[in-house]
């Protein structure tokens, strides 16, 4: 844990280029979650993200026990990483073996050797942001985040946010550059073979896709790997 503030500094400032630097989504959660054992007094850390309709994504522990203890809440859809991420606020177990809000969670977690859990989110986009994911922390120690851990908590989850944010920016881009490389792959099969126009070749391939309920990129691929449309 950093104990002044010219070693928060230095630890954050490390944190700004490692993020910088990572390669992805899953590399830049990665560096959020070991940058947080060395910030916080915490021996476990995670990440979990929102998946709209969806059960939310677990893309980095540090150990095999947040997983269990996020998947404990996932289950039941109760517990403080579901609090943080409907509330989009801060949630603080001091002492799981105490806390009478989640009684079956707290008691499998203290079960598994975790007393206290800070939970903050992760959002982007000023006042009226919406948060996609929330910072788990956890300690063996009943009241092991005190107002300092929080503070420093506040901080990473800051420079996390804006950080896998851009990476997921950056993916879904490189994914739709991609997929329109796919699709003029595969239209320029289609145009070859049956002497069609582009937009005719388009056109065939929407609709195998809507006839297939199959992504248009797959379609894409499935015709330019197979040299065939997908049946209908």
């Amino acid at each position: 844990m950093v104990e002044t503030v010219d070693e928060a500094a230095d630890v954050f400032a490390r944190l700004a280029v490692e993020l910088h630097s990572a390669g992805g989504v899953e590399e830049t959660i990665d560096a959020v979650v070991q940058f947080a054992l060395q910030a916080l007094g915490c021996s476990y850390s995670g990440v979990a993200l929102y998946n709209r309709g969806r059960r939310p994504e677990i893309p980095a522990v540090t150990d095999p026990v947040v997983a269990e203890i996020y998947n404990l809440q996932i289950d039941e859809g109760a517990g403080p990483l579901i609090e943080s991420m409907n509330r989009q606020a801060v949630v603080l177990v001091r002492d799981t073996a105490a806390d009478v809000r989640w009684p079956t969670w707290a008691a499998e977690v203290t079960r598994l050797g975790v007393r206290s859990v800070l939970d903050v989110p992760l959002a982007v986009g000023g006042a009226s942001a919406r948060s996609f994911g929330v910072l788990g922390l956890y300690s063996p120690e009943p009241d092991g985040f005190g107002p300092d851990d929080e503070a420093i908590a506040h901080i990473l989850a800051r420079h996390a946010s804006v950080a896998v944010a851009t990476a997921r920016h950056e993916q879904t881009m490189a994914q739709a550059v991609d997929a329109r490389k796919l699709v003029g792959q595969a239209m320029g099969i289609l145009m070859e073979r049956y002497e069609l126009d582009g937009d005719r070749a388009f056109a065939i391939l929407k609709r195998y896709s809507q006839d297939t309920n199959t992504k248009l990129r797959d379609v894409a691929q499935q015709l330019i790997d197979t040299r065939k449309l997908p049946r209908t």
